[in-house]
């Protein structure tokens, strides 16, 4: 019988649901693994779908973690100066395996002072803003930086769920999750990075993005200077 894994997913108000389901259904496949889809409640939480997730862990009665896990979604924002969340989230990564996440749940684990010095990966449009917190921002689909494993935008959370399950239970058993979700990625369109879609789609994107940009923009710098000896 495999080894008990215990596996927390955070989830919270307005995030990018596949940021967080993505990983969920390869990893709850791992041997001996256990999902925990964690919030302070165990209230339905809204998505970015238009469907909620109901937690089946609390804060409270969360176990110690091997790995935890932070997704991204607008609702991230309020995350970033949220003492329970960042408390929460550094009294597990002081014990887990890996500290780990999707999307700009990359920039949670920095506000709660985790990825100082680590490399790691976001969103594109978002990468950048892992600096202010000491974090080297890297334009990789899955980043690796001691136990720290972080991936992409939305779909690379799949990827990320992937190289985790590797970790914990081997290549082959990564491989055998892979073939079982038939995960054999042959999209429509060449457009998935700012590179294959060029400047102009980008361009488009950033303006309807502005606002979004502005509000993370200040709630980094928010969190960031909480961070700080001096404040």
């Amino acid at each position: 019988m495999a080894n008990p894994i215990a596996i927390g997913i955070l989830i919270y108000p307005d995030m990018t649901q596949l940021d967080a389901t993505g990983p969920a259904q390869v990893l709850a496949r791992v041997p001996g693994a256990t999902v925990h889809m964690i919030w302070k409640t165990r209230d339905p939480i809204p998505t970015d779908a238009g469907f909620s997730i109901v937690p089946n862990t609390t804060f409270a009665d969360c176990p110690p973690l091997d790995v935890i896990c932070v997704p991204g979604g607008s609702g991230q924002v309020a995350l970033m100066t949220d003492p329970e969340t960042l408390d929460f989230l550094r009294r597990q990564a002081a014990t887990a395996r890996y500290v780990t996440s999707v999307c700009t749940g990359s920039l949670v684990l920095g506000a709660a002072g985790l990825l100082d010095g680590y490399r790691s990966a976001c969103h594109w449009a978002w990468r950048e803003m892992l600096a202010d917190f000491g974090a080297i921002p890297v334009a990789d689909r899955v980043v690796r930086d001691r136990n720290r494993i972080s991936g992409g935008g939305v779909t690379a959370g799949i990827d990320f769920g992937l190289t985790v399950a590797a970790e914990l239970a081997g290549e082959e058993v990564a491989k055998s999750i892979q073939l079982v979700l038939e995960y054999d990625p042959q999209p429509p369109f060449d457009s998935g990075s700012p590179e294959k879609a060029g400047p102009e789609r980008v361009k488009r994107l950033r303006e309807r993005m502005s606002g979004m940009l502005d509000t993370r923009r200040k709630a980094n710098a928010e969190a960031a200077a909480r961070m700080s000896p001096s404040s």
